[in-house]
């Protein structure tokens, strides 16, 4: 192979690892989202005590926190 046709191998490749590393990062992301409707539905569906709320609000804003530092490694320059 030629020099630029290795170079640009090399850069796909490089392309391609990125993109697996965001599609592991959207996969995620698309877990905690799961974890956070499937708690809202719990809690619609529940009659719950003042403490299991205070309790599921707090895994809810845990979730929120987990997936806003997912969303900025999403935000990583594009090679």
């Amino acid at each position: 192979m030629e020099k630029g046709e290795l170079e640009r191998k090399k850069f796909l490749e490089q392309q391609l690892e990125w993109c697996k590393e965001q599609d592991y990062i959207l996969e995620e992301i698309e877990m905690k989202l799961y974890e956070m409707k499937r708690i809202a539905e719990y809690a619609f569906s529940h009659e719950l005590t003042p403490l299991e709320i205070h309790q599921m609000n707090d895994q809810l804003k845990e979730l929120k926190s987990e997936v806003h530092l997912l969303e900025k490694q999403l935000s990583s320059v594009v090679h």
